[in-house]
């Protein structure tokens, strides 16, 4: 009987789940197995031989000082819009749990940005940046009024900015259900105790929403560490080269420069840095909850 049980569950199981189960082996698993093999290789991308070199892709990752600094660039920007998104999400889902009046039309309003294809928000805010803004600034100081995306330091502005306007909408859902999963009960105790709006919201409000925060933080972080279309498109890595990102740098070295092996080790290498820092903020995060 228990076999029988045993082999229906399995036929279940394969069910439903197999072909989830073997679409995501052939989509992630399999290219992720293969990719770790191609570090190991000085293959061009796209001869047929692949010559084995060992260890030679990391070592020329890690004295790549290109790579290093696009890493460096990446973290910066990561910690402004991670910052940036989460403040803006969790203001617009306050307003729009507050009861204003239509509430449910800004909800779906400041979500619209993160159905638009990253390409795409990064074309019409390029033209945005460098027309419009440009001709406002014209007709402000009566001259010429550079684009901010000529510049070093307006290019890693703009690139944050048009993340912040993409990602917050989406953050804000998050916030969103963690405001309504807070009692109202909670909130009229702490009101009848003597607590203040702003300390209802900072004692008891904000602790309970600590697993949207957690979320939130992770899908921000892993989100900008691996951005690379909005940075195609809005800036090239322009200028001078000031705005590459990590892995529009990888993307260079593998299709660009043909040097697949080193792209791919500093794919992963990337990838680990991604993973540790999100792991980290992860248990970080969970430990605050157990504390709270």
């Amino acid at each position: 009987m228990k076999r029988n049980t045993t082999a229906y569950k399995s036929k279940q199981f394969l069910m439903f789940a197999g072909p989830a189960l073997i679409l995501f082996c052939m989509v992630i698993i399999v290219p992720f197995i293969y990719g770790l093999f191609l570090t190991f290789t000085s293959w061009d991308g796209v001869s047929a031989d692949k010559p084995f070199v060992g260890f030679a892709n990391y070592v020329s990752a890690f004295k790549d000082a290109y790579f290093w600094s696009a890493v460096a660039r990446t973290i910066l920007y990561s910690a402004f819009a991670v910052v940036l998104v989460n403040v803006v999400a969790f203001l617009l889902a306050y307003m729009v749990t507050s009861g204003v009046k239509g509430q449910n039309f800004f909800r779906a309003g400041f979500f619209i940005p993160n159905l638009i294809g990253g390409i795409v928000l990064g074309y019409v805010w390029k033209f945005v940046f460098n027309r419009a803004f440009v001709a406002i600034g014209d007709k402000l100081t009566g001259g010429s009024t550079p684009s901010l995306l000529s510049t070093t330091g307006g290019a890693m502005f703009c690139l944050i900015l048009v993340s912040v306007w993409q990602y917050a909408g989406y953050m804000m859902l998050i916030y969103v259900a963690g405001f309504m999963s807070v009692s109202d009960t909670l909130k009229e105790a702490a009101m009848i105790d003597g607590c203040t709006a702003s300390q209802a919201m900072r004692n008891v409000t904000i602790p309970l929403m600590r697993t949207s925060f957690t979320t939130c933080i992770f899908l921000s972080i892993t989100r900008c560490f691996v951005v690379y279309d909005v940075n195609l498109s809005l800036t090239r890595g322009e200028p001078f080269f000031s705005s590459v990102m990590a892995a529009m740098h990888v993307y260079n070295k593998a299709f660009t420069y043909k040097d697949y092996g080193t792209g791919q080790a500093e794919a992963l290498i990337l990838f680990i840095i991604c993973a540790i820092i999100g792991i980290l903020q992860v248990y970080f995060s969970k430990k605050g909850e157990v504390e709270a």
